[in-house]
């Protein structure tokens, strides 16, 4: 493994266990040429998954991308890294048991939003509002009256 500090080819594995509740193996890594120590994960992949975009483009899948769009939706938010990596290990098998290897982008994105909807709802509507390409404060509105999103106030009238 190539060190992200140095770019030595060559570092040393210094500890490894199980991670994902078995689905991954985390190892400790250390660089000994600069001594700079880093975190791997090793997961299975079924196949290599290639996203069918909107415009006709395909990019190959990338699971960090998801981390990352998952991460946006969530700042901020009660939400646990360990809880961020369930539901991205999560998606990836499902988008893996679709067996296709070619995927449309519109299926990733209802995978997350499910998966975002089930954990906390204001992340839900936070990706909502790029996903579907919310231009107006009405597209909020129908967004939530059609989900059901608006009915949850308190006794202090207060959503």
């Amino acid at each position: 493994m190539k060190c992200p500090f140095c770019g030595n080819a060559d570092t040393q594995v210094k500890d490894s266990r199980p991670s994902d509740d078995g689905a991954a193996i985390r190892r400790r890594r250390s660089c000994p040429q600069c001594n700079g120590r880093f975190t791997t994960f090793e997961r299975v992949q079924l196949r290599e998954l290639v996203i069918l975009k909107r415009n006709g483009r395909r990019t190959p899948f990338d699971r960090d991308k998801l981390e990352r769009s998952l991460g946006i939706a969530l700042r901020k938010r009660p939400v646990q890294p360990e809880q961020v990596e369930l539901l991205v290990s999560r998606i990836v098998r499902q988008l893996e048991s679709l067996g296709e290897t070619e995927i449309p982008s519109s299926i990733v994105g209802d995978f997350i939003m499910k998966a975002l909807k089930s954990v906390d709802e204001v992340a839900y509507v936070r990706y909502a509002s790029v996903y579907k390409d919310f231009r107006h404060t009405g597209d909020f509105a129908k967004f939530l009256g059609a989900e059901g999103l608006d009915e949850g106030s308190d006794d202090t009238g207060k959503a």
